[in-house]
C-alpha cells in the first residue's frame, strides 16, 4: 500500500494532476493499492495556515493513524505546507512507514515556489536562509505573510530533511537547482518524470486552426508574450486557463479567445485542434504539465529554454526567455508541422509512458 500526501493549494493545478495520476498508476502498474491523504489551503484563514507553517504541521496524528489503517508501507507526499509539515513526515515514519517526498516546485527553500520575484528568475534565498523573500515580499499578499513563509521555511527545512528517506523530482535541472538552493537533498533524489495516461495515435497538427497556451495566466508563466508572438505573428491564439492576469492579459487584445479553466475533456478536446502548442515560461520551470500533455497530444512545441524544458522540447523548438520576436519566428515555422508533433509524440512516449514512469517509480519505492 502506497499513502499519498499532498495539501491542494488554493488555486488548483498541474501538482494535483500529477498527484492524482500516480494514484491511477501505482495500482495499475505496481500492482499495489494507493490510497489519497489530502487537505487543501481553499477557505483556510491565515491564521490557520501561519500555525501550520510555524509549528511544523497540523494534526500529525491523523497521518499516523492513516498509516496503521492502510498498512502503507510507504508515505509518498508532495506538497506539505501549511498544514502537513515535518511533523507529518515524521508521524508517517514512527507508524511503521518510509517517507517519499516529491519535489514539484522549490518550495524547501522558496517561499513562492517558482524562484521568480519582480519580473525575474531569483535565487536570492538559500539553504535557511529566507530573509531575502521578507524583504521582496514574494508572496505578494503581504509582508507579514512573507515573513511567515520566510520564518515556516526555515524553521522546517532541515527537520523535513530529516524525515525523508527518498526525494523525486521531474527533471534533472530541478536536482541541480535544488542543490544549488541548498536543500536538503543530498544524494537521495531520483528524477522521475511526469506519467501520461494516454497517447495521440498520431499528430493533428496539420489540420489544427491556432497557437494553444494551456496553463495559469500569471507573470511567470509568460502568456503576455504568447499574445504578443501571435500578434506579431498573425496568428489566432486559444489562452486555456485562469488566474491573476487574466483581466490584463485580456485588455490586451489580438485575435485571442479566452476560453477560462477547462476540465481534462475539453483541454483535450482543445488540443485536438491546435496546430502548435506554446510554453513561454519566463522562469527556471522545473517541467511543465503543459509541454508533457502537448507532447503526448501529438502537437509541435514551442517553449523557452528554461529549466527542464530544454530537457523534453527539441532544440529547434526552443527560444529565449522573454524574446518575442524569436517566439514569433517559431510559432510561425512550426504551425501545422506534423513531423515535429510526431517526433514530439515519440519523445514523451519514451519519457512518461506508464510502464516506464513506474519502473522508475518501483525503484524509489525499493531504496526508501
Amino acid at each position: 500500500m502506497i499513502l499519498l500526501l499532498h495539501n491542494r493549494y488554493r488555486v488548483t493545478g498541474g501538482e494535483e494532476r500529477a498527484v492524482a495520476d500516480l494514484a491511477w498508476l501505482i495500482p495499475r502498474e505496481l500492482g499495489e493499492p494507493a490510497e489519497r491523504l489530502e487537505r487543501s489551503s481553499a477557505g483556510m484563514g491565515a491564521r490557520s495556515a501561519a500555525r501550520g507553517l510555524l509549528a511544523g504541521g497540523l494534526a500529525p496524528q491523523e497521518v499516523a493513524e492513516a498509516v496503521r489503517r492502510t498498512g502503507a508501507r510507504v508515505v509518498h507526499a508532495h506538497n506539505v505546507h501549511p498544514t502537513f509539515g515535518w511533523r507529518a513526515l515524521a508521524a508517517a515514519r514512527d507508524a511503521g512507514a518510509r517517507v517519499v517526498l516529491h519535489l514539484h516546485n522549490y518550495r524547501l527553500v522558496c517561499a513562492n515556489g517558482v524562484c521568480f520575484t519582480q519580473g525575474e528568475d531569483c535565487t536570492r534565498c538559500h539553504g535557511r536562509r529566507t530573509l531575502p523573500g521578507v524583504r521582496l515580499n514574494c508572496r505578494g499578499a503581504s509582508r507579514a505573510e512573507s515573513a511567515v513563509y520566510a520564518a515556516g521555511i526555515a524553521l522546517q527545512q532541515e527537520r523535513i530533511g530529516e524525515c525523508v528517506d527518498a526525494f523525486v523530482v521531474p527533471s534533472a535541472f530541478a536536482l541541480g537547482r535544488l542543490r544549488e538552493l541548498g536543500a536538503p537533498v543530498g544524494d537521495r533524489a531520483t528524477v522521475v518524470p511526469s506519467v501520461q495516461r494516454a497517447f495521440a495515435a498520431r499528430s493533428p497538427a496539420a489540420a489544427g486552426r491556432y497557437v494553444l497556451y494551456a496553463g495559469r495566466l500569471t507573470e511567470e508563466k509568460g502568456p503576455a508574450d504568447a499574445i504578443a508572438a501571435c500578434r506579431a505573428a498573425g496568428l489566432p491564439l486559444v489562452v486555456a486557463g485562469d488566474g491573476p492576469q487574466g483581466d490584463e492579459l485580456r485588455a490586451l487584445g489580438g485575435d485571442v479567445r479566452f476560453t477560462g479553466a477547462v476540465d481534462a475533456a475539453e483541454l483535450a478536446a482543445l488540443r485536438a485542434e491546435a496546430a502548435v502548442a506554446v510554453v513561454p515560461s519566463r522562469y527556471e520551470e522545473i517541467l511543465p504539465l503543459a509541454a508533457l500533455e502537448a507532447m503526448a497530444a501529438g502537437l509541435p512545441v514551442v517553449a523557452t529554454r528554461s529549466g527542464g524544458l530544454a530537457e523534453v522540447v527539441e532544440e529547434a523548438g526552443l527560444v529565449p526567455r522573454s524574446d518575442v520576436p524569436a517566439l514569433a519566428e517559431r510559432l510561425t515555422a512550426r504551425f501545422g508541422d506534423a513531423a515535429a508533433g510526431e517526433r514530439a509524440l515519440s519523445r514523451v512516449r519514451d519519457l512518461c509512458a506508464p510502464a516506464a514512469v513506474a519502473e522508475r517509480l518501483r525503484s524509489v519505492y525499493a531504496a526508501a
